[in-house]
């Protein structure tokens, strides 16, 4: 009847209509088809990812480095103490020359509340050399200072070898070099003799480095009772270190000007020697800014190699590609195909570059003795930008491939 045949060819038109109608892809089948064609070609899929790789591995060492060093910085200021400050003398308000402090500051800034120890160094108008037949001149740059027994523990300093002034060994000609004097004036072990003053000093013990006061790392320390009766010591001290706790610190720098002068506060000047560290610590990046950037170069480039890769690859497989749409891949199926590919490709090079900034980092690390740390921030953002760059370089490769017709691509195979 012809209303049945209508019906009829109707119903086939739907069911070729639906038979037609292109099925999605899977996230497995997308891996697939995406992998497919980079193990196809091995060597060229490393030698493009290479270039993602160096980039990003330049990146990851340069903040690793750094954040390395900065840990290092932190981990010195968290053993030495944040909780020490120095006081010295200032310039008179009206005269502009250079006041002294109180014989008794030292005692007096030990009563203030919070302060745990206090000690203090009075510069000497001599010099140290390792003879008396080096001429005077010959310095070497250092100084000469009078030292209390409590001073080293103040800086919470260590002897490298020997030992530190006491009551018994401070009232003899005796002196105790820091580490940077002792190098320059060749003494390596105690029990040698420098001169002073017209006369030998016997060398009772030899500093470890002391960050936070680098002046006391170029001096040569008598004691405070034999500068006073050997060297015409006038007892006022030059400089007043005092280490309080952590919660007083803020208090303390506010009360030790007015503790030492009350009369004249302003002639103390006060000040926070591991501020030096902090900032060092705060700016350790800075000088990176640049290596960042080239590796920011060097991963564009590796972007770059990406692209021309995938468009290679694109004009190399038009055969499949017009035969994957004869068989109904849509032109959306297509361009996930490629884009898929190119993410595959820059993830590669991403986590290899990631391996080798951490590795990079670890040698740096262990061979200047530093902690090694890569901030999770850096890597994650490392190999987000991989990705990134990936989906852009194979975007347009991936629509070039999309928009071949089939017949057109079965032809030119």
């Amino acid at each position: 009847m012809p209303g049945t045949r209508g019906r009829t060819t109707s119903g086939t038109a739907e069911r070729q209509a639906v038979a037609l109608t292109a099925r999605r892809l899977g996230p497995r089948d997308v891996l697939h088809v995406g992998s497919a064609g980079l193990r196809s070609r091995p060597v060229r899929v490393v030698l493009s990812a290479l270039g993602i790789a160096i980039g990003i591995a330049t990146m990851i060492a340069v903040v690793g480095i750094s954040a390395s060093s900065q840990a290092q910085l932190l981990q010195r200021l968290d053993a030495l103490g944040t909780n020490m400050l120095v006081a010295k003398p200032g310039e008179g308000m009206f005269s502009g020359q250079q006041v002294k402090l109180p014989k008794d500051a030292v005692g007096m800034v030990g009563r203030i509340e919070g302060v745990e120890d206090a000690g203090a160094t009075g510069e000497l108008r001599h010099t140290v050399r390792r003879s008396q037949m080096i001429p005077e001149e010959e310095t070497g740059g250092i100084a000469v200072k009078a030292a209390t027994p409590g001073l080293l523990d103040v800086l919470r300093g260590t002897t490298g070898s020997g030992t530190w002034l006491n009551a018994a060994n401070g009232r003899y000609p005796s002196v105790v070099l820091g580490h940077v004097a002792a190098e320059r004036l060749g003494i390596d072990r105690p029990g040698r003799q420098v001169w002073i003053d017209d006369r030998y000093f016997t060398v009772v013990g030899i500093l470890d480095p002391l960050p936070l006061a680098p002046e006391i790392e170029r001096s040569a320390l008598v004691g405070w009772d034999s500068a006073q009766r050997i060297l015409g010591f006038d007892g006022h001290p030059t400089s007043v270190y005092e280490r309080s706790t952590d919660a007083s610190v803020r208090q303390v720098q506010r009360l030790l000007a007015p503790t030492i002068d009350p009369q004249n506060p302003q002639n103390v000047a006060v000040s926070d020697p591991s501020e030096v560290l902090k900032a060092k610590a705060a700016t350790e990046g800075a000088f990176s800014t640049l290596l960042l950037g080239l590796g920011g170069i060097a991963l564009l480039v590796g972007g770059v190699g990406v692209a021309n890769t995938m468009i290679i690859s694109v004009l190399e497989r038009r055969h499949e590609i017009g035969l994957r749409r004869s068989l109904g891949a849509t032109r959306g199926q297509i361009r996930i195909q490629f884009v898929t590919e190119s993410l595959i490709l820059s993830g590669l090079g991403g986590v290899a570059g990631v391996a080798l900034g951490a590795a990079a980092t670890a040698v740096y690390a262990s061979t200047g003795g530093l902690p090694w740390v890569v901030p999770p921030w850096a890597a994650g953002a490392g190999f987000v930008a991989t990705l990134a760059i990936g989906s852009v370089a194979g975007l347009y490769p991936a629509i070039r491939a999309a928009r071949q017709p089939p017949t057109l691509a079965l032809a030119a195979a």
